[in-house]
């Protein structure tokens, strides 16, 4: 196998794939890149048994043939050659080694034979829909941060996504949720997806194909069966198995009873969440919550650095509550309201309090107070 190939596009398709691979491996074909060479187009290909990228970029093919090298390796060498230049690869004869050459340096990496590389194996994915890439991006910030990282609750380790009904028009939702917060966004559903199967996106999959919609085209195509769920743009294909579980019935967390409507600018209100809690303490990060007529005075404590206080203006008919939350989680979903007011739904200290964009519904948050 023998091609030249300019170096800012190895080095993006590079970018890509790499990331896949992890850092440490005990099967050594695992940390390799697949490369195959043909009709003037190079396939990079990574997996980790789980997850698979495979992305092509146009190349000066002078013998079509494959072979497998270090991922990290080869990204390191590429990265570090000098801007603008062209990079010559060259396998060996007996496809032990390959020769990366660009300007005056020159490298020789092992190689794995192609045959231990393991293909994830698609099947049959029945289920074809695509969905505006911005719509898709929008999707995955809404969500993602209330994805459960705890391993024994596995099937809370990713992102449900699942045609739902809402008031009696089909949407397409995702859900996440780890047991102290849950955040649901909807969107129309797209033509192909009514019938789809509930699927759990897993937590790794989610954040690889949000890395690589910060540069996607208009439309994302996603395909779909029970077990495995494939994503294709421009000219990268991103397949991952899904997780094998049942995720818990999440409308039954959504409080309807409450009644206590407090609205606030999401900006000042964030902002001011961030300050108080310089002062929480530990793990729980508490912040307390006052509402006083049209007054919030937020209030965070600490034996060792001492307290904080901050008063803001907000609409509310509600009667006066004392409420407390997670700073984190607090920040995580206040942050994600982009219009000019965010309006909380409470009902007592201790019940969940819903929180969204007043002019958005699209994205509903659900968060368990704290005692404080």
């Amino acid at each position: 196998m023998k091609f030249a190939i300019d170096r800012a596009a190895l080095l993006r398709a590079l970018n890509h794939v790499q990331s896949v691979v992890e850092k440490r491996n005990t099967i050594p074909i695992l940390s390799n890149v697949l490369i195959r060479a043909e009709d003037g187009v190079l396939s990079l290909s990574t997996t980790d048994m789980d997850l698979e990228m495979n992305e092509g970029v146009a190349a000066e093919v002078t013998t079509p043939g494959a072979t497998t090298a270090p991922a990290h390796t080869l990204h390191d060498i590429v990265r570090k050659m000098t801007d603008g230049s062209k990079i010559d690869v060259e396998v060996s004869e007996d496809g032990r080694s390959m020769q990366v050459r660009g300007g005056r340096s020159n490298f020789r990496l092992a190689c794995l034979p192609i045959s231990d590389f393991p293909e994830l194996g698609l099947g049959d994915l029945p289920t074809s829909f695509s969905v505006p890439a911005a719509e898709l991006r929008a999707l995955i910030d809404r969500t993602k941060f209330a994805m459960s990282t705890e391993e024994t609750r596995y099937y809370l380790n990713g992102i449900y996504l699942h045609a739902a009904e809402n008031e009696g028009i089909s949407v397409l939702r995702a859900v996440a949720t780890d047991g102290h917060r849950l955040a649901r966004f909807e969107m129309p559903v797209p033509e192909g997806a009514i019938d789809m199967p509930g699927v759990i996106i897993p937590r790794k999959a989610v954040n690889e194909l949000r890395r690589l919609l910060e540069e996607a085209a208009d439309q994302i195509s996603i395909s779909l069966s029970e077990n495995k769920i494939r994503f294709a743009f421009d000219h990268v294909v991103l397949t991952s198995k899904l997780i094998d579980g049942t995720f818990p019935d999440y409308t039954r967390v959504i409080p309807v009873g409450n009644d206590k409507m407090i609205e606030v600018d999401p900006k000042i209100f964030t902002s001011a969440i961030d300050r108080v809690s310089t002062i929480s303490d530990g793990k729980s990060r508490a912040v307390k919550i006052q509402l006083n007529g049209k007054t919030m005075t937020l209030s965070a404590n600490s034996a060792e650095s001492g307290s904080a206080t901050e008063d803001i203006e907000v609409n509310s008919e509600a009667p006066n509550i004392e409420i407390g939350f997670n700073a984190k989680y607090l920040l995580d979903i206040t942050s994600q309201v982009s219009g000019d007011g965010c309006r909380l739904e409470m009902a007592d200290p201790a019940s969940p309090t819903i929180i969204q964009d007043t002019s958005d519904a699209a994205a509903l948050y659900v968060l368990m107070p704290l005692r404080v």
